[in-house]
């Protein structure tokens, strides 16, 4: 096994056990796996097969209802933030998550503080901080606790922030040909 794939499949247990980002699981797995901090990281669709992986051998059994479970609170948020053309990205959109995964929503507003005021107006508690987007840009995100009946636990919700324009940007096909988000429609398609 080359260092990639190592660092791949060690990633992959702490995405899948712990609820690890990609990124933070990739440079954990460095360290512990003791190699050179400057060793190459595996890309992304690398971590992601081996996450689908390891789902697969440890977690069949339990995988796909929590997933179902994240999918349909998912959707009750994209439904409350439907003004601001919600998509689902993400574990939860490309069915790699678990109960310890969070629900990433793109929201695409014309005023980029109006989601932020919907969210104020309806007394939901919030954390705002400043994220990396899908082109690598700078991007609000507005964090927050949803309870997830289902699962008996409370769940993290991410409302990513982008300008209108964006929206065109983001439905480009990812490396492998796959949407890499998801409307109300197509979240409600998964769910059917």
């Amino acid at each position: 096994m080359d260092s990639k794939q190592e660092i791949a499949a060690t990633a992959a247990r702490m995405v899948v056990e712990e609820g690890l980002e990609y990124g933070p699981a990739k440079r954990r797995a460095v360290k512990q796996l003791g190699l050179n901090a400057r060793t190459p990281l595996p890309d992304n669709e690398m971590v992601e097969d081996e996450v689908r992986e390891y789902i697969a051998l440890f977690c069949a059994d339990t995988q796909p209802g929590e997933l179902a479970a994240l999918r349909r609170l998912a959707l009750v948020w994209m439904e409350r933030m439907a003004a601001f053309r919600p998509h689902l990205a993400g574990a939860v959109w490309h069915g790699t998550a678990t109960r310890l995964s969070d629900i990433h929503i793109q929201l695409f507003c014309d005023d980029p503080k109006s989601a932020e005021i919907a969210l104020i107006d309806h007394n939901v508690a919030y954390e705002p901080r400043t994220v990396t987007g899908f082109q690598g840009e700078a991007v609000e995100a507005l964090s927050l606790s949803s309870p997830c009946r289902e699962l008996g636990e409370a769940v993290g919700v991410h409302l990513m922030v982008y300008d209108h324009d964006d929206l065109r940007g983001a439905l480009k096909p990812d490396a492998r040909g796959r949407t890499p988000r998801g409307d109300l429609a197509a979240v409600r398609a998964l769910l059917a």
